[in-house]
């Protein structure tokens, strides 16, 4: 059997390497520019390069996001742009949305692949069959179609053109994504990478003749978070996207954590391969798939629009927040003379204390912080300090990228 290929985000060169690490196929990554992630971490030119070496060297593809809808002033360091991802980042792919952006890319790479983004409003065979004449290799689906469309698309469209569709993470209040509410609130176009998530905040209604009078839209007496979608989860539904005739499928997320991004990536590749025993192994397997997806933040999952148009129960009306059972403490790193392990510390931790060690073969073993030595040889009791260096005992044996968390009571 053919598995579809199991996309990843990465918002830097560390969270690549976890995705690969973790079971992507591959891995999408935005530069310094041209990408809708303005505020993540994004990649210099150099990081891009090694992160594209990393990922080659694991068999795992990098795809490289361009997908702004591009304004006159974006054109000409567009050029120069994908003339230096040429010749020095060497990609497998560019994601594009807008035409002019497309077209330059062909010019300018006249060998890359080129996927087209949801951005440009992919809700049809022909609109497909379009980008496929200019020659795209790949489209990503609207996240408004349901799987009956997808499989309806497939039927009408060459077998090289791929699909390539979102199933977890983060849904966008806006059609495909195009939003205008952080530009209108905010002065921030979205659509150039620097939306600030306005859907997640909170609104009241107010009648004109009544200014400062804030009626509630729901049962929250300080207002409701009407814009707030759930997230996306589809790792019960793998038969039916395959059988959709999908081949790729997506992680939203380029702005999450290592842990956010092992937790995603492990699932759905246990899921992926367990499917491919056998339909009745997967299906058995539901649960535990469930309870692992639930231990990296989320807002309450949704199937979308995949089986149908979305209800109030795809909405979270009374929060904006996370739900979080567990908290990132670091990744392992090399040993050291001594037998400790070095890891950059993310979240406060404690000797004595009982943490959990997330393994890319699927294992979670509990083990208990047996010591904690800083950088300069001073011993510790905790590490309370952000992105401090240490070396570690935990008791267990620990290999380079194993994820450190712990189960919030």
């Amino acid at each position: 059997m053919k598995l579809p290929e199991l996309l990843i985000p990465a918002s830097s060169l560390e969270v690549l390497k976890t995705a690969v690490i973790f079971g992507a196929d591959a891995v999408y990554i935005g530069g310094e520019a041209f990408g809708l992630r303005a505020k993540a971490k994004n990649f210099t030119i150099d990081e891009m390069a090694e992160g594209v070496l990393f990922a080659h060297s694991h068999n795992v593809k990098v795809y490289v996001t361009a997908n702004i809808l591009a304004h006159n002033r974006d054109l000409d360091g567009a050029r120069e742009y994908f003339k230096e991802l040429g010749e020095k980042v060497h990609p497998d792919a560019l994601i594009i949305s807008d035409p002019a952006i497309f077209t330059i890319a062909k010019e300018v790479l006249p060998d890359m692949e080129l996927h087209i983004s949801t951005q440009a409003n992919n809700t049809n065979y022909g609109t497909y069959n379009f980008w496929h004449a200019l020659g795209a290799k790949r489209v990503v689906s609207a996240r408004e179609l349901s799987l009956a469309e997808i499989k309806e698309i497939r039927e009408h469209i060459p077998d090289d053109l791929e699909i390539e569709t979102f199933v977890h993470g983060a849904m966008c209040i806006s059609y495909s994504g195009r939003c205008l509410l952080s530009s209108f609130l905010t002065g921030r176009d979205a659509n150039q990478g620097e939306c600030t998530h306005p859907c997640r905040w909170k609104y009241a209604v107010v009648e004109e003749t009544r200014p400062g009078e804030y009626m509630p839209v729901y049962e929250n007496e300080r207002g409701t978070y009407i814009f707030n979608s759930k997230d996306l989860c589809m790792i019960e539904h793998i038969p039916e996207m395959i059988d959709a005739g999908i081949n790729s499928l997506k992680v939203e997320g380029r702005m999450k954590t290592a842990l956010y991004v092992a937790t995603v990536a492990r699932t759905y590749r246990m899921a992926l391969d367990d499917y491919a025993k056998s339909e009745e192994y997967y299906r058995s397997r539901i649960p535990f798939y469930k309870e692992e997806i639930a231990k990296c933040t989320y807002r309450q999952y949704t199937t979308g629009f995949f089986f149908g148009k979305p209800d109030h129960n795809t909405q979270i009306y009374d929060s904006n927040v996370y739900m979080r059972e567990y908290t990132y403490l670091g990744i392992a790193g090399d040993m050291n003379d001594e037998g400790l392990c070095r890891i950059e510390q993310r979240n406060k931790f404690s000797v004595g204390e009982e943490i959990e060690v997330m393994k890319p073969d699927g294992r979670n073993i509990t083990a208990v912080v047996r010591r904690i030595k800083a950088e300069d040889g001073t011993e510790r009791d905790s590490a309370p300090h952000p992105k401090e260096i240490l070396y570690i005992d935990l008791g267990v044996q620990l290999d380079k990228y194993d994820i450190l968390r712990r189960k919030e009571e």
